[in-house]
């Protein structure tokens, strides 16, 4: 797709420590420098900046939307762009993970090459994965996300650490873990993959869109963001020794190939499990049971050339 002529610009000013604030600044001025027509929102909180985006949206109906932050930010992007496909999307990270953006190739920690990118006007479609929880209840949530959905032992750390207010950024995950995992008892869970069932006691399944989560760890390989199908990674229940000792295999996506390691692919998936909760994209869903669903191609993003697909 060509450049854009104007963009929408979605801010995080508490991501990273006020990171995402700096490097706003630095990629709305890359933009404009570049001939680009910006308009800035810094919202008064998360609600707030969402809404005047999507007041800025239906405004510019041919902008294109850009959010600065971490995969927190591009699950708001990817709820101002339901409804609104053929609308690109470009991300300069400025949060904790980043994953989303570690996926597409876009340069971590320089807003003006993640900026240029966006300048250049290469744009590709990849899939996205729509998350449904409280089906039949009533209460029916569906999310979309672009990296991993998560549950088990993952879910629980998130749910004490975002309960946590000490200590601050990734020591308050490492301190969550330490403190859930003596008490953790894995759950059992009932996984349909298409037309196969699972009916087993895991310490944690992962349903990757993309291959990484929490800053790089590579829970899910083999997934990548165009094949139209979802990695499920499953960690059988194991003493917690053993635990320990795959989980520093995930930074380099060596953990698959322990034998309480297993790994699946599927188009559709469903999960259930008594009293777990689920996450995607950093940000909490819901509880099990779930529905998931790949959504090929549902998404236009700005990317680099090497990594652009048609």
């Amino acid at each position: 797709m060509p450049r854009p002529d104007h963009v929408v610009a979605l801010i995080n000013p508490t991501s990273a420590k006020g990171a995402g604030a700096r490097a706003g600044q630095r990629a709305v001025a890359a933009l404009r420098g570049a001939g680009i027509e910006v308009t800035d929102i810094v919202g008064r909180d998360a609600a707030d900046g969402e809404e005047q985006a999507r007041e800025a949206l239906l405004k510019h109906p041919d902008a294109a939307l850009v959010v600065v932050g971490g995969d927190g930010m591009v699950s708001a992007g990817l709820r101002l762009l339901t409804g609104d496909p053929d609308r690109a999307l470009g991300v300069i990270p400025a949060g904790t993970g980043n994953d989303t953006a570690r996926s597409l190739g876009i340069p971590l920690k320089d807003p003006e090459a993640a900026a240029a990118v966006i300048a250049a006007g290469e744009a590709g479609r990849i899939d996205l994965g729509e998350a449904t929880t409280g089906a039949g209840t009533g209460r029916e949530v569906v999310r979309r996300f672009t990296t991993v959905m998560a549950c088990g032992l993952d879910s629980r750390v998130n749910d004490r650490a975002n309960r946590m207010s000490w200590p601050r950024g990734k020591r308050r995950y490492d301190l969550s873990m330490l403190l859930e995992l003596p008490r953790f008892k894995a759950p059992r869970f009932r996984i349909r993959l298409d037309d196969r069932e699972l009916d087993t006691e895991c310490m944690l399944v992962a349903i990757g869109n993309g291959p990484s989560y929490g800053g790089g760890m590579l829970i899910c390989p083999e997934a990548a963001l165009d094949d139209g199908r979802f990695q499920a990674t499953v960690v059988d229940r194991v003493g917690k020794p053993t635990l320990l000792t795959i989980f520093p295999k995930v930074f380099s996506g060596r953990h698959v190939t322990h034998p309480k390691v297993s790994v699946h692919h599927a188009a559709e998936i469903e999960l259930r499990a008594e009293g777990v909760s689920c996450w995607a994209d950093g940000e909490r869903i819901g509880e099990l049971p779930v529905r998931l669903r790949t959504l090929p191609g549902a998404l236009l993003v700005f990317r680099p050339r090497a990594t652009s697909q048609t």
